[in-house]
């Protein structure tokens, strides 16, 4: 009996299984939309609300949770520069699942899953640097 075990296997390991969704978190988070299977869409879901709660909270601690799960470390640092703005109004349910239809190969059921929050453009420190310093020389 399954009572009380949360998550699917996906028949294959927990090695691969954690492998798998750390790879389709950081896809998610770098292209705030990525296509794959209902199943995966709604366990990925999970780790990835998990992952923008921890960069809301911005601490070091935090930080390096969301490093232990996201691959690239410049994906870490632009969810930690724009979490506070651009999740300010919701406090849980940042991720929307679409459904899309069926896969051509083998009919499994696909969904569109995408970050809901609005991009907030960041300006970067180098270029409030650079205009500074142009303004000055004027």
């Amino acid at each position: 009996m399954r009572h009380r075990k949360s998550g699917k296997k996906f028949n294959c390991t927990s090695s691969h299984r954690k492998a798998m969704f750390r790879n389709m978190v950081t896809s998610l988070l770098k292209h705030n939309r990525i296509k794959t299977t209902d199943a995966k869409a709604k366990e990925l879901r999970r780790w990835a609300d998990k992952v923008i709660l921890l960069a809301k909270r911005g601490d070091l601690h935090a930080r390096r949770q969301v490093l232990a799960i996201v691959r690239e470390k410049k994906v870490v640092h632009k969810l930690f520069a724009e979490a506070n703005q651009r999740f300010a109004t919701t406090n849980c349910g940042f991720t929307r699942i679409i459904k899309i239809g069926r896969r051509a190969g083998d009919a499994a059921p696909l969904s569109l899953i995408e970050i809901i929050a609005p991009t907030v453009e960041i300006p970067e420190e180098k270029n409030i640097e650079n205009k500074e310093r142009k303004d000055e020389e004027e």
